[in-house]
């Protein structure tokens, strides 16, 4: 992959508004990268609507409505008064219900309470016809242990086909063992009906002293989820502390280790464990040492990038590139860096309706791209 235009990046990517698109050769499609909005808060999450405009959620605790055409923002009114911004937390993870053309309900993951007691909790909100406000706000969960400080919320939404919906949390940062304790929900996936209640089916949800939400346990801090577009499993990857981040195939009830096993060391480079699988433990299918920090995740299907169809497409935050991996049902089979030039985070990745991928750029003078195919 290389840039060709004679554009410089940085300058063409830094512009307000909507700035000259910058060309890009890949080794499957080339495309254009056209800025969509600036001036978003770092966001977190872009969850598209059917009308090809986009929510997008600010970590400084913000949720708003971007107009793809015009680049305008709107921040909506009507979230929680009670949002805990500091550190990794605030507004995260977006998804749309399966049914919002009949009932707009958008779902939200967000930190909640304080720099000395706080967790990750789900909420949903119905979108109001101009765009400008959340209402019927409730509260549908809230993982069950109160840490300290602003680490590691996991914070990622997917609805499943029977219309129920997983929440990635983590480890709350100085908490990895309880990441093995199914008595919180610290460093799991969670599945809770629409409603918040508990699915029956839940590998859980009879287990004594057990989280009857848990779906799966041994997690660090997922940042990215999405369905495999024909089995329809779940894939996540998750941060790893220095190395080790992974990509893993979620089945229900599974361990997936963390800190039991893990390819990782510390930030000082003491051993957290000297094994990298174990005995009923899950192993991840892809691994990244050094760490590139995953953040999001989509599988690609749509008209105007057909050489991806069904291809997986990452954004990194340290790595500071997009990620392309052909895959088959239960594995990665290639990788190709995109980029690798532009220098910037990715926070999220997301493929619309329309079949345009977008970008988030993780900032305080965030912005979101779009990936246009380029025709030779």
């Amino acid at each position: 992959m290389r840039i060709v235009t004679g554009i410089a990046l940085f300058a063409a990517l830094s512009a307000p508004a909507i700035a000259q698109p910058v060309l890009v050769e890949s080794e499957e499609a080339d495309f254009a990268i056209v800025e969509i909005a600036s001036g978003l808060e770092f966001p977190w999450s872009i969850a598209p609507l059917a009308s090809g405009d986009l929510l997008v959620s600010e970590r400084e605790g913000y949720l708003s409505h971007v107009d793809v055409e015009s680049g305008e923002i709107t921040r909506l009114a009507g979230l929680p008064d009670d949002v805990f911004v500091g550190g990794q937390g605030g507004m995260l993870g977006l998804a749309i219900h399966p049914d919002f053309d009949e009932n707009r309900l958008v779902y939200f993951a967000y930190s909640r309470g304080d720099g000395r007691a706080n967790h990750t909790s789900l909420a949903r909100g119905r979108l109001s016809e101009d765009h400008t406000r959340l209402d019927d706000v409730e509260n549908l969960f809230d993982v069950n242990f109160e840490k300290r400080r602003g680490y590691h919320f996991g914070g990622r939404v997917q609805f499943l086909a029977d219309r129920s919906v997983l929440l990635t949390t983590g480890d709350g940062g100085s908490h990895q063992n309880e990441a093995q304790n199914l008595e919180n929900h610290l460093g799991t996936v969670v599945r809770i009906n629409d409603d918040g209640s508990v699915p029956f089916d839940n590998p859980f949800a009879t287990t004594a002293a057990a989280q009857p939400e848990i779906y799966s346990y041994g997690h660090r801090n997922i940042q990215g989820i999405a369905l495999h577009p024909t089995t329809g499993r779940v894939w996540t990857h998750e941060h790893g502390p220095r190395g080790g981040d992974e990509i893993n195939i979620i089945r229900p009830g599974d361990n997936y280790g963390w800190p039991v096993v893990t390819y990782g060391i510390n930030y000082n480079g003491s051993v957290i464990s000297e094994e990298t699988e174990g005995p009923g433990l899950t192993s991840p299918i892809w691994q990244w040492t050094p760490s590139l920090a995953p953040s999001g995740m989509a599988f690609y299907s749509g008209e105007h990038f057909p050489q991806w169809e069904g291809d997986l497409l990452v954004g990194t935050l340290a790595g500071s590139m997009l990620l392309r991996y052909e895959v088959d049902e239960n594995s990665v089979l290639s990788e190709e860096r995109m980029l690798t030039e532009y220098g910037q985070r990715l926070r999220d990745v997301v493929v619309a309706p329309d079949g345009y991928v977008y970008l988030a750029v993780d900032d305080l003078d965030g912005r979101i791209l779009r990936l246009e195919p380029v025709v030779n």
